[in-house]
């Protein structure tokens, strides 16, 4: 096991190999809540359960999700941080063994809160990344952490839809069950020591983070930017399935997976974006990843639908898409890292919190918004949304002043 300690004040620097540990770890942990989605239908015929009933499973999931980051993730503050992780992917572990055994509804609902709550430990890992960066790199190694994590979004659903045809929709949760364990060891024998300064009691934490939304206005801020762009990701990432499933297109499942692996390289903006910020450029870049993600919804309308160069448009779209969500992330996160050390976990748990809620919103908008008008009501919306963010950044003060510390 490693001797090196942080301590309240952060280590000098953080090595290669322990950045490329916390982006893997993240990317195979948050990849555990989005593997159900693809798999509802399998799901519901060995389960015997309705659409409804089986759209539960992953409503459940993100439920103890959003629980987890705003009940555990302030813990990040004041327990030791790989204790707190290592217990979180044994709670994530035993759900999805849970979700892999169940033999009913009731054992797979409970399974998918497990799950969920578990997940959060990515949320715990970042701002721990960047606890141990020096200042001057901060952006840059959250950028490299976050890569990771967003590539276990984009990758889980394509992967659980591959595995299931291997095997069964049981695999996968058995697969990474497996995967968490090892993880949990390595990271166990790998991760240095964090031991938080703050000696709050749990009520008082968890309180005092209404007080960070009304005195940090970048934290306001960057919610509110993120919670737009996320907003439109979820309502893109719900809408372009049915799109291309549709008699536009008539692609199957093994086609959508593969235009989904294409939204991957969208990736590739965490780093960019880290670096970015620790230049001093994070408000006209995060204008930019507004505006490239509301160029993204206008593209595929430059063609005649269901042609192949709308199809390419798409593909097009969704690499946009992610990219411009990707970087609005990675520099808000550097934002609100920097306000202060000692309550960094409880300013990633609001951060997160406010706008997974937009997410979900974004996610239940685009199955609505298609229903009622198609790829076109869909796109407007998620047009909307990234404009509305660049409507809001225009109000901000000093908006070319080099520097990101503040709103």
């Amino acid at each position: 096991m490693t001797s090196t300690s942080c301590t309240a004040a952060g280590p000098r620097a953080v090595s290669f190999w322990i950045t490329l540990l916390l982006a893997t770890s993240c990317g195979l942990i948050v990849a555990n809540i989005y593997y159900a989605q693809p798999l509802a239908g399998p799901i519901s015929v060995s389960l015997g359960l309705s659409d409804k009933a089986t759209g539960l499973v992953v409503t459940l999931s993100q439920l103890g999700y959003g629980a987890g980051l705003l009940f555990i993730v302030p813990l990040g503050d004041l327990i030791e941080t790989r204790k707190l992780v290592l217990a979180l992917i044994g709670l994530a572990t035993l759900g999805l063994l849970g979700a892999a055994i169940a033999p009913g509804a009731a054992t797979l609902f409970a399974a998918a809160a497990l799950i969920g709550l578990g997940s959060v430990a990515v949320q715990v890992l970042v701002p721990y990344a960047a606890h141990m960066a020096p200042d001057e790199v901060r952006g840059q190694v959250v950028g490299n952490v976050m890569s990771g994590l967003m590539l276990g979004i984009m990758l889980a659903r394509p992967l659980a839809s591959f595995v299931a045809e291997i095997g069964s929709w049981h695999t996968i949760f058995y697969l990474s069950a497996a995967i968490m364990i090892v993880l949990a060891a390595l990271l166990a024998f790998t991760l240095p020591k964090r031991r938080p300064a703050s000696r709050l009691t749990y009520g008082r934490l968890i309180t005092s983070m209404l007080g960070l939304m009304r005195s940090e206005p970048v934290l306001r801020r960057r919610a509110i930017y993120q919670g737009c762009l996320f907003g439109a990701f979820s309502l893109f990432w719900t809408a372009s399935p049915l799109y291309l499933a549709g008699p536009d297109f008539q692609l199957g499942q093994g086609a959508i997976a593969l235009f989904a692996l294409a939204g991957v390289s969208g990736a590739i903006a965490a780093p960019i974006a880290g670096r970015i910020a620790d230049r001093g450029w994070s408000r006209p870049a995060s204008a930019i990843a507004f505006a490239v993600a509301a160029i993204a919804f206008l593209l595929p309308h430059l063609a005649e639908t269901g042609s192949t160069l709308s199809l390419a448009l798409l593909v097009v779209a969704a690499v946009l898409v992610d990219f411009g969500t990707t970087a609005s992330l990675t520099l808000g996160q550097r934002e609100i890292f920097a306000l202060n050390p000692e309550y960094r976990s409880r300013l990633n748990g609001v951060f997160m919190a406010s706008f997974f809620l937009m997410g979900a919103a974004g996610s239940a908008a685009g199955g609505w918004s298609f229903a009622q008008g198609g790829w076109w009501l869909s796109s407007l919306i998620g047009f909307a949304l990234p404009v509305l963010a660049l409507t809001v950044w225009l109000s901000e003060p000093g908006l070319w002043r080099r520097g990101s510390g503040k709103a």
